[in-house]
């Protein structure tokens, strides 16, 4: 399910910074002098832990994901660090021998789990199917 699952830019900023707590000058240099952010004037939020936001992440996800979900572009993990992230090392060598048009479910031993997130609904009877909702 989305992590920010905002319908509008200020609906999908306002659930970055109640997860990631509002940007200050310390982790997102200039946002202080940036027109467009102030004139949203957010509510000041302090950062979640992000354990009660991706429960189903071991140590080594949520390190990943730290490092992902930085504000700071020069600070945040690159796509090509990320991937050698301690996290994959559980996939096994053969996740780093994948051409790109290849899914990563044909390693073995990879398989994927329904989300707990997931119910049915009235929409069930139409074919589709709807996330629950969850408050971040």
């Amino acid at each position: 399910r989305p992590l920010f699952p905002g319908s509008t830019v200020e609906d999908e900023l306002y659930y970055i910074f109640k997860i990631l707590g509002t940007p200050t000058e310390e982790n997102f240099p200039g946002i202080s002098k940036n027109e467009e952010f102030l004139s949203y004037n957010f509510s000041q939020y302090e950062s979640e832990n992000l354990i009660n936001v991706a429960p189903r992440l071991d140590s080594e996800g949520l390190d990943l994901l730290s490092k992902l979900l930085l504000y700071e572009a020069k600070r945040r993990s690159s796509a090509a660090e990320g991937m050698r992230h301690a996290f994959f090392n559980s996939f096994g060598p053969s996740v780093h021998r994948l051409p790109d048009t290849v899914s990563i479910f044909t390693v073995p031993g990879i398989v994927l789990h329904k989300d707990p997130g997931m119910r049915s609904s009235s929409l069930a009877n139409s074919g589709k199917i709807r996330r629950q909702s969850m408050l971040f």
